[in-house]
């Protein structure tokens, strides 16, 4: 007969069940838990805070590009003016941008602005206010971060303020 391949030790008992009173038992997931929270809710408030601010950059970036394609194609210097207006306003409402400074310059400088040949700057300025910061004693303005964007666009040479 063939020797078989079954050991021929006698079986080792089965390990002890722990026992109910350990004071380690369950604290494992205690750590998980308390250690995930505190790591995760200052990830999760910068994910925010950053997202509130990329969201404020497009927009002024939009806001100032948008200004400026629409004010060199005005026909005069009201027109302009009133583009601008309801460019700004249309962007602002679309991306909620709050407090927009808006800066039109030429160069050369010197002669009205805008006019033909021009190079027209447009900049645009605006504050993201981070979340969850309570707007006592100045907080929310110490936390505010400041956006700007500029755009540049020829004006047409033949334009003309008729």
């Amino acid at each position: 007969m063939r020797p078989s391949n079954r050991s021929t030790e006698p079986a080792t008992p089965p390990a002890p069940a722990p026992s109910s009173d350990d004071p380690e038992r369950g604290s494992a997931a205690l750590e998980f838990i308390l250690i995930g929270l505190l790591l995760l809710v200052p990830l999760v408030y910068l994910v925010v805070a950053l997202g509130l601010i990329q969201g404020q950059s497009l927009g002024a970036e939009a806001a100032a590009r948008h200004i400026a394609r629409a004010v060199s194609t005005a026909t005069d210097a009201a027109d302009a003016r009133n583009r601008a207006d309801a460019v700004l306003s249309a962007v602002a409402e679309e991306y909620g941008l709050d407090d927009v400074g808006l800066s039109v310059e030429c160069t050369p400088a010197g002669a009205a602005c805008p006019r033909a040949g021009a190079a027209l700057h447009v900049t645009v300025r605006t504050t993201v206010t981070l979340p969850l910061v309570p707007p006592v004693l100045g907080l929310d303005d110490l936390a505010a971060i400041p956006v700007e964007a500029t755009s540049v666009q020829k004006v047409s040479r033949f334009w003309s303020e008729q």
